[in-house]
């Protein structure tokens, strides 16, 4: 499935939507993250999110193991390349006059190195990059709830674009119109997406 297979309405009524919360890794960037491999090197079970699976671990076992998470996406977060059409969505959002928020299960100090070595840094105001360190990660709707309300927007005027189930859950639970980026074009989430693209280039097009 992609865009250019939806309706014109559909793409319409995205685009012209006035805020627009993203996830970071998988989405403006290129996905680098082997999950199955740092759950094996923390020694986490199979199959279960990783935060989720810390968070069930006493303080004791959790912290050093914390530490050794961000080490290990801090060294992913100076490799990110910026996903193909990125910085030219946001750069059309941002001559629109949209709001742009970041809401990521990665911590603050990634975000900050993800978006500058992937070129995007300059397209978010700092107020709104939000992390787990500041907020209950997704599928929480909390950050994407935080954001709107920081910018006095309804849900229904908000997109919340994601390349994982945690980002769709997010923004449906927020009410938000879900946008699924798969840059493999196979959408195993696409019953939780409102729309479905394989590229944020596909955007620009009309």
């Amino acid at each position: 499935m992609s865009f250019q297979n939806q309706t014109a309405l559909s793409y319409h009524t995205v685009m012209q939507k006035p805020f627009w919360i993203f996830d970071m890794d998988g989405t403006l960037t290129i996905a680098q993250h082997d999950f199955d491999a740092i759950r094996e090197e923390l020694g986490l079970p199979e199959g279960l999110p990783i935060l989720e699976s810390l968070e069930k671990l006493p303080t004791a076992k959790s912290k050093p193991l914390h530490e050794k998470l961000n080490q290990i996406e801090l060294e992913i977060a100076h490799q990110s390349k910026p996903a193909e059409g990125a910085a030219d969505l946001l750069e059309t959002l941002l001559q629109n006059g949209s709001k742009l928020g970041l809401l990521t299960r990665n911590n603050a100090l990634n975000i900050e190195v993800t978006l500058k070595a992937a070129g995007l840094f300059e397209y978010f105001e700092s107020e709104n990059l939000l992390s787990r360190d500041c907020i209950n990660p997704k599928p929480a709707p909390d950050g994407i709830n935080k954001l709107l309300s920081n910018w006095r927007a309804s849900s229904q005027d908000a997109v919340m674009v994601g390349d994982h189930l945690h980002d769709l859950l997010a923004g449906r639970n927020a009410q938000a119109l879900t946008l699924y980026v798969d840059q493999q074009g196979k959408f195993p989430f696409k019953d939780h997406a409102d729309i479905c693209i394989q590229s944020l280039s596909a955007l620009k097009m009309t």
